[in-house]
């Protein structure tokens, strides 16, 4: 739905939102980066958010409604499933008849409301609303949700119990335990709270009178349930099967994998069994089937980074690195990479451990090292189907390494990941592998280093630095070079110094119990320059190899995060735990 520019100024101009000046200068900004006109109004301050809703409702016709104290009744609300709810921020509030009005931050996006309008069969009537509105009918759902997963994982722990499935089970009678409805229940409840709660992983962890299921969500364990230990060896059953593993062995660890539908969506679960001194300890990666769409500003990057990776990726030879430990989203800011260049005109082949996501387009293979396909042997095999650009999930020794430098050689674009704690430990753990100094300097591009931050919630404690805070923080980043890119990206004006950069802090609320919900990254972008092309040759350390690299403009990690404190999207504490770790 487009809004007349014209009609917008008018509008604002009448209201005295902004002045006709400030606006014209909007409008001129924004054509010349290329950006639309309500980005730069959302950018300047001037408006927020919720009220540019409302006037986009008025000017297009679309009635805005606010639900913030509205409860809406569980019939409805369940009407839409709640991770496309919360995917789609898209409610149902009030039906009537065979019609259903659904509140929306986005009345454009007719895909949600036609996948609406098919699983209810009644027509949709959309209407606008605000942020805090969808935040309000969100935790309505959480809060019954929670409520109706209790009483489920209650009811069928005491089934369990009385049905004498007390300590060791026979290998015989495991198929049908693990077929038994309780355990069932159990198990597919479990799954689907994890999903509801966005959690990256679930830990099932046996103990001596306790079974403990943990959720990792945000990159924080929470314990989520606690079960009776005889409830182990079904649950365990029921999983095991589901992942096609055998009931049998207890001895070993194992790994397998399973799908399951939830709201419309294909989910993946990565198992790994492993035993352990009370019994078998179960591990759960949970990994969408395909990637949701991301683009590289939405991951965190930005300003002098985000062109460097952009100036990277046009390359048709060399190495892109992305490193950083298990865990910090390496894989999903690569198929985020390779989503941009996934064009017609190219062929794009990967080699992976696991495959975390199904791209359309793109040729992946799964390794299989225990029927010889390493991540060398399918690396050699997919030099022969005529590649343009390559994606190898990990570099884990010097064959691989090789191989994948070779391919950068004779002219083929690399993707890989690397374990090091920082963009300039790369090239020191490289030569660590036996790789020849003049082959790196020769073939990388690009090393994008990166953690995971927790973001702040919309409810938080806002303060500024004192003079001496600000004096504390110069002792453990450089603030000045900081200060310069934000004033660079104008979210501070030119002198103001750190008593005008407003930070926040996590505070808790009903929909947030520790201040935070969902990630970014914070990275570090390194180009190889000759200068660092000479300090490689002569195997400098990551150390000096950073100094330079920041003398040549490169933001740390720990710069990057306190950029993104300044701009209000995590805290100064979260960053200074995550670059610790």
């Amino acid at each position: 739905m487009w809004i007349d520019p014209d009609k917008l100024r008018e509008f604002i101009l009448e209201t005295d939102l902004i002045a006709p000046a400030e606006f014209d200068d909007l409008a001129v900004r924004a054509k010349a980066k290329g950006s639309s006109l309500e980005e730069a109004i959302l950018a300047s301050g001037k408006v927020t958010e919720d009220d540019f809703r409302r006037i986009k409702a008025y000017l297009l016709g679309i009635p805005f409604v606010s639900l913030r104290k509205e409860k809406i009744e569980r019939d409805t609300l369940s009407m839409i499933p709640e991770p496309i709810a919360r995917k789609h921020n898209i409610v149902a509030f009030k039906k009537k008849g065979h019609e259903l009005e659904v509140a929306m931050l986005d009345p454009e996006n007719l895909e949600a409301i036609e996948f609406i309008k098919k699983g209810v069969g009644l027509k949709i009537l959309p209407r606008l609303t605000d942020n805090e509105s969808i935040r309000n009918i969100l935790l309505q759902y959480q809060k019954s949700l929670k409520a109706e997963f209790g009483d489920i994982i209650e009811k069928e722990s005491r089934l369990i119990k009385d049905s004498g499935a007390l300590g060791e089970v026979d290998e015989g009678d495991l198929k049908k335990l693990a077929e038994d409805l309780p355990v069932v229940k159990i198990v597919a409840t479990l799954l689907l709270h994890a999903i509801l709660q966005q959690a990256s992983d679930i830990h099932i962890e046996p103990f001596e009178q306790e079974l403990v299921i943990r959720y990792r969500i945000d990159g924080v364990l929470h314990d989520a349930m606690i079960l009776p230990k005889n409830a182990a060896s079904g649950l365990t059953a029921r999983i095991k099967i589901l992942s096609n593993l055998r009931l049998d062995e207890k001895r070993l660890p194992q790994d397998g994998r399973f799908k399951i539908d939830s709201g419309g969506e294909r989910m993946s679960f990565r198992v790994s069994v492993l035993p352990t001194f009370y019994g078998e300890k179960i591990v759960m990666r949970l990994l969408p089937d395909a990637i949701a769409g991301f683009t590289l500003e939405q991951l965190g990057f930005h300003g002098a980074g985000l062109e460097r990776i952009h100036e990277g990726i046009r390359g048709k030879t060399g190495i892109i690195l992305v490193t950083g430990p298990t865990g910090s989203g390496k894989s999903t800011t690569l198929y985020t990479i390779l989503d941009i260049l996934n064009k017609a005109d190219v062929n794009i082949s990967t080699i992976e451990d696991p495959i975390e996501y199904q791209v359309p387009r793109i040729n992946q293979t799964q390794v299989k090292p225990e029927i010889g396909l390493t991540f060398a042997a399918g690396l050699r095999s997919l030099m022969r189907q005529d590649p343009d650009i390559i994606m190898v999930g990990e570099i884990r020794d010097q064959e691989t390494a090789n191989l994948a430098i070779n391919a950068a050689l004779t002219g083929h674009l690399v993707l890989s990941t690397l374990h090091t704690n920082s963009a300039a430990a790369t090239m020191p753990r490289l030569l660590d592998m036996g790789v020849e100094p003049f082959l790196l300097v020769s073939t990388i591009r690009l090393v994008i280093s990166q953690r995971l931050v927790r973001k702040l919630c919309a409810v938080r404690e806002k303060y500024t630095l004192s003079e001496t805070e600000v004096k504390e923080l110069k002792n453990r980043v450089d603030v000045d070079r900081v200060m310069s890119e934000l004033e660079t990206e104008n979210i501070v004006k030119s002198g103001e110094g750190w008593s005008k950069v407003s930070l926040a802090r996590p505070a808790t609320s009903p929909e947030c119990a520790d201040g935070y919900a969902h990630r970014i990254g914070i990275h570090e972008i390194m180009t190889l320059s000759p200068t660092l092309n000479e300090l490689v040759m002569k195997g400098e350390t990551g150390a000096k190899i950073e100094q330079e690299a920041k003398k040549e403009g490169m933001s740390t990690m720990l710069e990057d995060g306190i950029y993104k404190a300044a701009t209000g999207i995590t805290s100064i504490e979260e960053v200074f735990r995550v670059v610790s770790e």
